[in-house]
């Protein structure tokens, strides 16, 4: 019996050993992309109820920088983050078409409750209804590339 266990555990491992993971390609790509911002990314038809004004842009820029610039970088783009293009997805730019096509309310949704498995943790509960829609607004202006420097807990200042 223990041969036969032995020899049943290792006719399924064996073919697993040359599995190999691949990055998704163009279709799972668009096929996931177009899952998360049609079903399950809620919040599409919420209007964010914060004009876009200076003090508000800056407020979110504030916000960001306590609670997303670790993942993001200071500007939204990954500067100076040393895992994020490492990450499986990797970090996305907040800059980019797949990001900014998002609805206000989408945006507000993801930083709400956070995107499984992607790594983008829920914030419900952490920050208020204001500060999100705030970033929000943030996330509309992001500065230049590199404008804003590193952020200081990867050496930036």
């Amino acid at each position: 019996m223990k041969g036969t266990g032995r020899a049943l555990i290792l006719g399924l491992v064996i073919p697993l050993a040359g599995c190999a993971v691949r990055p998704p390609g163009r279709l799972e790509t668009s096929l996931a992309e177009q899952v998360k911002r049609n079903i399950t990314v809620r919040g599409k038809q919420d209007n964010n109820p914060l004009p876009d004004t200076a003090g508000n842009i800056q407020a979110g820029r504030q916000n960001f920088s306590h609670y997303c610039m670790v993942c993001h970088g200071l500007d939204g783009q990954n500067t100076g983050v040393p895992f994020a293009e490492k990450m499986s997805p990797p970090v996305p730019l907040l800059t980019s078409p797949a990001v900014q096509s998002y609805s206000d309310g989408q945006l507000k949704w993801v930083i709400d409750h956070g995107i499984f498995p992607s790594g983008m943790p829920s914030n419900q509960g952490i920050l208020s209804d204001d500060e999100i829609w705030q970033i929000v607004v943030y996330l509309r202006h992001l500065p230049p590339k590199g404008s804003l420097g590193e952020p200081a807990v990867y050496g930036g200042q």
